[in-house]
């Protein structure tokens, strides 16, 4: 599907009765390209006759950020007030893309609903999400905006010195955006989402949202939009300090561990996967389980991305029924996959290496 039938799509989902010439306007195109639109996603399987009738295979939301990530390294010890010689890199990210990224090399079917400048790095991930086949096209697109950018300088060892981030433009994801987004988040077969949009979209997520809502907490200072929606998610997953903050139980041994989920789990939460490091990971859910799982075997060459990838086989893994000690290892695997990559996303993922890891 193209960007342009993927957004005549959604304006259809939206009101199966607009008229053409009524998309056409919107579109900024004549009624006549409309209609040769419609007539590829009729082709396509998507619209079915007359009065539109859509026909919606089953499919994911990601609702977060995207980034453009810039990064310098120079080649000798750091000189400040002066230029250093290095190389500089760009590069996609943001946890929500992440997520989507790595959802889609497993297989599944994803709508991306975040926010967009009109600069040319928007150009370069709407670019490359059509290539990866996650759909951009629910998507809010701010005119005059600066799509969000991490730049970041390191020092000749690679640790970072110094960094600015620019991600004002999640502010337009606004509860009133998403209301607009209503039936696409509810046909999910469920929601991913991060905490890089507002805290009271956040909230209008939990609140009117009907598909399972999965979430990344992504920092500790971001953390706490979480706090007031927790009863209404379907699965958290939260680092150690993460769950501590969360919960208010601070983790010293197993014990205070399964104190820790089970506080989680008091509040609705059906289930929580709590990110030990190099320990493993310490899932539970609102039945009773209570699993604490070691890491999968790994060649460690990047960290970057581990936690997307674990969600990303998480939404999987829920989708494919597995049960909480499954999903566990799946997550797992996934980091594994993940950490054997030179990049942020590994392209060697795929379902049949995360079940051929976990042991599935």
């Amino acid at each position: 599907m193209t960007q342009r039938e993927a957004q005549i799509l959604q304006w259809i989902q939206e009101n199966p009765l607009i008229s053409q010439q009524e998309l056409a306007d919107r579109a900024g195109i004549t009624r006549s390209s409309v209609a040769v639109h419609i007539s590829n996603l009729m082709k396509k399987g998507y619209i079915d006759g007359k009065g539109y009738i859509i026909r919606t295979a089953p499919y994911a939301v990601v609702v977060g950020g995207v980034n453009m990530d810039i990064g310098g390294t120079p080649y000798a010890p750091l000189v400040g007030q002066d230029s250093n010689p290095g190389r500089v890199r760009m590069s996609l990210g943001g946890v929500g893309r992440n997520i989507a990224h790595n959802m889609a090399l497993l297989g599944l079917d994803v709508r991306m609903i975040t926010a967009l400048g009109d600069d040319m790095n928007a150009q370069k991930i709407t670019t490359s999400c059509i290539e990866l086949g996650i759909d951009l096209g629910p998507s809010l697109q701010v005119p005059g905006g600066t799509t969000s950018t991490y730049l970041f300088i390191t020092n000749d060892k690679g640790d970072m010195e110094l960094a600015v981030s620019d991600m004002e433009i999640y502010d337009h994801l606004t509860p009133r955006f998403l209301a607009t987004k209503e039936q696409l988040l509810n046909n999910a077969r469920l929601v991913v989402a991060d905490t890089n949009i507002p805290a009271e979209s956040l909230q209008w997520l939990a609140a009117n949202c009907k598909a399972p809502l999965f979430v990344d907490p992504v920092s500790t200072a971001k953390a706490v939009k979480v706090a007031p929606v927790l009863g209404a998610l379907h699965t958290l997953k939260p680092n150690r300090i993460e769950a501590e903050l969360l919960s208010g139980v601070p983790i010293v041994d197993d014990r205070s561990l399964a104190a820790c989920a089970d506080a989680l789990l008091a509040t609705g939460l059906h289930r929580v996967f709590i990110s030990l490091g190099g320990d493993g990971v310490y899932a539970a859910d609102y039945l009773g389980g209570h699993q604490k799982v070691p890491c999968v075997p790994a060649r460690m060459v990047n960290t970057t991305g581990c936690g997307d990838a674990f969600m990303a086989a998480l939404a999987w893994g829920w989708l494919e029924g597995l049960g909480l000690e499954e999903a566990t290892r799946a997550g797992l695997a996934a980091s594994a996959i993940a950490m054997e990559g030179t990049e942020t996303i590994n392209p060697e993922l795929t379902a049949a290496a995360v079940r051929a890891r976990a042991g599935l």
